[in-house]
Formats: structure tokens, C-alpha cells, sequence
């Protein structure tokens, strides 16, 4: 069944970058005792992910801000060290960037999608979502291949 909102977020360890190199943390890190607002997105570097979906992320991190998120988190299945490349690129430096490479926490939530068609292999589908204290309170899921929802201004419309 797929995750909605009232639900609590599997912990399930995922990856990022330090200056260490790559480390595991764990949902309940991530997401326990703080206002969070994720989006996932198919793909680092691919095309509405870079164009669209991170960049609105950046331009309204003062917005979430000022609406109380602690922490703007975003995920794909991708690894960590392309996860933290693309955070570089995009100048997301107050975003997480954060890699779910088997897509243990995508599947978990069955949010899933499989785009091995296209040389892909597993992805998570396209959204965003306001997570407070591990529940998800708020979550926009895009139809696949769609951009309408889970953009950062519906959001921070939503807070």
C-alpha cells in the first residue's frame, strides 16, 4: 500500500555524503523531532529534475524557512556521490542530498516505479511531502512523468 499522510516513515537506512565520504543515516535521523520537507525525484541530472524540481527547491528555501521547516531533504535513487555532485552543481548547499541507491526506502513506501525500459532500472516516483516528526502530514505525488504537484511552491502554499 502506498505511504499517506498520517503515516509514520519506515526507518530504513539511507546515504549520504560527508566530508568523510559516503554514510549511512537512518529514517528516524533524518525525520524524527522535526518539521521536514522532502521531495523525491527519478533522477539526479535528468532533465525536470535539474530544470525544474531542485532549482524551486533552492529559490524558496527561505519560504520553508519562515514556515518552520528545519530541514529540506531531497531524495533519489541514485548514489551518494551523484546525489552530492548534483547538490554542488545546483548550489544546494542547505539541502540534503540524500541517496536511496537500492531503493530500500522508495520501495518501502511503495512509491516506487520501473524504468528499466528506458536503461533505468528502479526509480522513485516524482513528489514532495511535509513530514513532521517522522509522520507524513502533507504529500503531493506527481503521475508519472508529470510536474504539477510537488513543486516547492505547492508546498510551501500547504504549510
Amino acid at each position: 500500500m502506498t505511504i499517506k499522510v498520517g503515516d509514520t516513515l519506515p526507518d530504513i537506512d539511507l546515504m549520504e555524503m560527508t566530508e568523510s565520504g559516503p554514510a549511512k543515516v537512518s529514517g528516524a535521523d533524518l525525520f524524527g523531532g522535526k518539521k521536514v520537507a522532502m521531495f523525491a525525484v527519478p533522477g539526479a541530472y535528468t532533465p525536470t529534475c535539474s530544470a525544474k524540481h531542485l532549482p524551486g527547491f533552492v529559490d524558496n528555501m527561505d519560504a520553508l524557512k519562515a514556515k518552520g521547516v528545519d530541514t529540506v531533504v531531497c531524495l533519489s535513487v541514485n548514489d551518494p556521490f551523484v546525489m552530492a555532485a548534483w547538490g554542488k552543481d545546483h548550489s544546494a548547499g542547505n539541502i540534503r542530498m540524500i541517496a536511496d541507491p537500492d531503493a530500500a526506502f522508495t520501495k518501502a513506501m511503495n512509491l516506487e516505479f520501473d524504468a528499466s525500459g528506458a536503461g533505468l532500472g528502479v526509480r522513485s516516483r516524482r513528489y514532495s511531502m511535509l513530514i513532521d516528526n517522522g509522520k507524513v502530514s502533507q504529500l503531493n505525488l506527481e503521475e508519472t512523468g508529470g510536474f504539477e504537484v510537488s513543486d516547492a511552491e505547492t508546498l510551501v502554499g500547504q504549510i
